[in-house]
């Protein structure tokens, strides 16, 4: 993981033991109160063998991302102890119930997976020197992809992932979670025909970040100060990578592959209930109705928007729910609906 915002744009050399000294700095240690930046170092693909789970034998059977330039990490190995634990620890109530498989690391010597690390480093250092600050903001994200996307975007980028650029949420580019948020991309991620998710962990650089609205159509900056988007400037859910920067912007360094129980959809969806003030004996018409008496207009006008666009399922009723508490408050919410459950009570 290298510090591309004070190197020259070469892909350096590392000792096999350069491992060690990449995960064991403070940034990738699972402090949840942290979150990872791009003051790390790197190291390079010489150090693949140092991490090649003992007993491999390297055969397609026993690797399930053959000829994408990926290394299994050790059980044993540093780097696989501290993202495991990392990742684990930051999934909250859900944690205990997942089973972490593998974890793989990039580790091609190909000339096309060279050429995009270094501009990546390139693009850091110029996004460095147009912010005029000592850092890119280069961030570790996760995002969700199946079996076979994983593949393909390590060996051949973001843009052949074969994903829509465009999920219809918050504009044209690829959407990444904090890398202190994992379980808002297990939300999204597939489960492959042996059961398993994949979570790539990738280094993003952000620079500056602007706020993207819901149901947004942008694809680039807005000017020329901004390099990434937010969904929310102070506590964001998603780092959105424009679809412009996304073979710039974006290096994916890491896998983790795991194991939730079968219900485990399920588990999100209680674990999503529990924080938020759901009504299930309120229609979503009649919660509108009462919101428009002490919302301003504007805001019942984006409520309703939301909730066309739910009943036309472009969004999920969790993003609903989630928009509608946005907008209107628990506290609000809270008292319509605890009034609304009284009268129909006393019916």
């Amino acid at each position: 993981m290298g510090d591309y915002a004070h190197r020259s744009p070469t892909v350096p050399a590392a000792s096999p033991d350069a491992v060690a000294p990449e995960l064991n700095h403070p940034a990738i240690r699972p402090d949840p109160n942290n979150t990872m930046d791009d003051r790390d170092q790197d190291s390079s693909v010489s150090d693949c063998e140092s991490v090649v789970s003992a007993g491999h034998s390297g055969t397609a059977a026993q690797l399930p991302f053959a000829g994408a330039g990926l290394v299994e990490l050790a059980e044993g190995d540093k780097a696989h102890r501290f993202i495991k634990e990392m990742f684990v620890s930051r999934l909250g109530a859900l944690g205990p119930q997942v089973t972490v498989a593998a974890i793989h690391r990039s580790c091609s010597s190909s000339v096309a997976v060279k050429s995009r690390a270094q501009a990546f480093q390139v693009y850091s250092q110029a996004v460095q020197k147009k912010g005029g600050g000592d850092t890119a903001n280069v961030r570790y994200a996760w995002y969700a992809a199946s079996k076979e996307e994983v593949s393909n975007i390590f060996s051949y980028g973001f843009g052949h992932s074969g994903k829509p650029e465009n999920t219809g949420l918050y504009g044209r580019g690829v959407y990444f979670a904090p890398d202190n948020l994992p379980l808002e991309s297990i939300k999204v991620a597939p489960i492959d025909e042996d059961g398993l998710q994949h979570l790539l962990l990738c280094r993003v650089i952000l620079g500056k970040s602007e706020l993207v609205n819901f149901g947004s159509e942008q694809s680039h900056p807005s000017s020329e100060q901004y390099d990434s988007g937010m969904d929310n400037l102070s506590s964001p859910r998603r780092y959105i990578i424009w679809s412009t920067h996304m073979n710039t912007h974006i290096l994916p360094k890491y896998v983790v592959s795991f194991r939730a129980p079968c219900c485990s959809r399920g588990s999100l969806s209680t674990l999503e209930k529990s924080r938020k003030p759901t009504s299930p004996w309120m229609p979503f018409q009649v919660l509108i109705l009462e919101l428009s008496k002490v919302l301003p207009p504007s805001d019942v006008n984006l409520i309703s928007k939301y909730y066309k666009d739910h009943k036309g399922g472009k969004i999920p009723r969790h993003v609903l729910v989630r928009k509608v508490r946005q907008i209107a408050g628990d506290e609000l919410l809270t008292r319509i609906i605890k009034s609304f459950r009284t009268k129909q009570s006393g019916a």
